[in-house]
């Protein structure tokens, strides 16, 4: 039996829209993000939410192996979402991470083009834990000095990854970070570097 989507879809869908783009636009801010929803495992309430949020027919969708390997996943996205997956990461306008420790560099997926940054894919992780004040230091737009930030998991060299998409800017991928009732935004703009 498919597993419902959001209860008020136009509401549910501008709440958590709102929380993804306070996110980004405060970066290592924590957002409440309620996501009301019990999608398929191994997907996550916070990817459900962010992916009926943002996705819609004309935003290709990439899946981690541990998510695409479960057929409900995307027979959930596709019909709440109209999203195409797509077995490309390059192509993706959405990656949805379900196991952040196993995500393909992020110089795999799309960093968009100097006329069309906003072609980048953009990388939504479901991590454990989302700790506010400690851990990693970012600068940038939309920070006032500096922010601490614990996350994880996360990938392998994140920090040096993070270094070398920022190095384009204003090319890169963006990466919205989630966890249980939390949400986090990381844009290409923001620099990440360790204590």
């Amino acid at each position: 039996m498919l597993a419902p989507g959001f209860a008020d879809p136009v509401h549910d869908a501008q709440d958590t829209f709102r929380a993804v783009m306070d996110a980004l636009a405060r970066p290592g801010r924590p957002r409440p993000l309620r996501a009301g929803l019990e999608p398929p495992a191994p997907l996550t309430p916070e990817l459900a939410a962010v992916a009926l949020a943002l996705t819609d027919a004309d935003t290709p969708v990439w899946l981690d192996a541990g998510l695409a390997a479960a057929p409900e996943v995307a027979v959930y996205l596709r019909f709440h979402t109209g999203a195409p997956l797509t077995d490309d990461p390059a192509v993706a306008a959405f990656a949805l991470i379900g196991d952040p420790a196993r995500c393909p560099p992020l110089g795999t997926f799309a960093c968009g083009t100097p006329a069309y940054p906003d072609t980048a894919t953009t990388l939504v992780l479901a991590l454990a834990t989302i700790t506010e004040g400690a851990g990693l230091c970012l600068a940038g737009p939309g920070i006032r000095g500096t922010a601490r930030v614990a996350l994880a998991p996360l990938p392998e060299g994140f920090v040096a990854q993070c270094a070398e998409n920022r190095a384009d800017f204003p090319l890169g991928v963006d990466l919205i970070l989630t966890a249980p009732g939390r949400v986090v935004g990381l844009p290409r703009s923001t620099a990440v570097t360790e204590n």
